[in-house]
């Protein structure tokens, strides 16, 4: 068998160690990228190797798993999966996620603590030098804020389906206290609670940075049946969440390539123009934000539709002229 075949068997192995219900043979071939037919073969090689995979009747179909895990050596890490996982929690610690920073940081530990002292010693030249060759580039923007206890307090609410009350503070608005079920937390440039009114069954964003007092309160809170986080996020250009258009957007020849590698939006199409421009379509809301991005672009992009995407834009122009000018006073 070629090492590249053994190292697909290992992964699929990993998968169903990893799994507690099990895979069947189509999530096999899903998970590792191939067909069903190459999915039988590896399933029979996983078989051979570790005879402590169960087969599991789930009728229609059949699912295999392997209980109790892996040994250390099956599981050991590489230093290109540690370094990433070290660069993971550096990006968040430096865009101000201290806390979950911290976890990836104490999962790292936990790996590191699991392995032989010879693979690490193995690995520690690669990993050094790694660390030395690659950092993390900060950029500006919003610096998002969730602490530990606030976090820890809203999971323990959604694992437990239990409504979270907290006080909710907007610029220019008194302070309101508020109890809604939790459906998820969207991480992002900035932290937002995704929660269902509890009256009225609509779901709202709340900033993290924004809440006060947060605390689980008592009886059931169960989300909306047909809600969908990944749906629900994706409905946006960034965060904000308002009326769903259809937006079209022209890219001059001189940015089309940029905008070709570009991801705009789950939904995007882009389509070549005889001129060498692209036309980028997608179908969002969080017209305002869509506007802040399109100002990067410069004269290379132009609003095609829809018109309150023209419309918001124009009001930040101006907005943004009123300032200058009045800089200059």
């Amino acid at each position: 068998m070629r090492h590249d075949k053994a190292a697909m068997v290992i992964e699929l192995a990993r998968a169903l160690a990893g799994s507690a219900e099990g895979l069947t043979l189509d999530e096999m071939a899903r998970a590792m990228g191939v067909g069903r037919r190459t999915a039988e073969r590896m399933r029979d090689a996983v078989l051979a190797l570790f005879p402590q995979t169960e087969e599991m009747s789930d009728p229609p179909t059949k699912r295999w798993r392997i209980r109790g895990g892996l040994s250390a050596f099956e599981q050991a890490p590489t230093a290109v999966e540690m370094v990433e996982l070290a660069r993971a929690a550096q990006s968040l610690r430096a865009s101000g996620e201290p806390a979950r920073a911290a976890a990836l940081e104490a999962l790292e530990r936990k790996v590191r603590a699991a392995m032989r002292s010879t693979t690490l010693n193995r690995m520690a030249p690669d990993l050094e030098a790694l660390v030395r060759a690659e950092t993390i580039a900060v950029q500006a923007g919003p610096r998002p804020s969730a602490d530990e206890a606030m976090l820890a307090e809203i999971r323990g609410a959604l694992l437990a389906q239990r409504p979270l009350g907290f006080v909710y503070s907007r610029p220019g608005a008194e302070p309101r206290r508020r109890s809604v079920t939790p459906c998820g937390v969207m991480f992002g440039r900035a932290n937002y609670l995704v929660a269902a009114d509890r009256d009225s069954g609509r779901v709202q964003t709340f900033r993290l940075d924004r809440m006060s007092g947060v605390e689980a309160g008592e009886g059931m809170a169960v989300p909306p049946a047909d809600f969908d986080l990944g749906v629900f996020a994706s409905q946006s250009f960034g965060i904000y969440q308002d009326q769903v258009e259809d937006v079209v957007l022209r890219i001059s020849p001189e940015g089309a390539a940029e905008a070709r590698a570009w991801r705009w939006h789950p939904t995007q199409t882009v389509e070549d123009q005889a001129d060498g421009a692209v036309i980028v379509r997608f179908r969002a809301s969080g017209m305002r934000e869509l506007a802040w991005h399109l100002f990067s672009w410069g004269d290379q992009a132009a609003i095609v539709a829809p018109d309150r995407l023209k419309a918001v834009m124009a009001a930040e122009l101006a907005a943004a002229t009123r300032a200058l000018d009045a800089a200059g006073a």
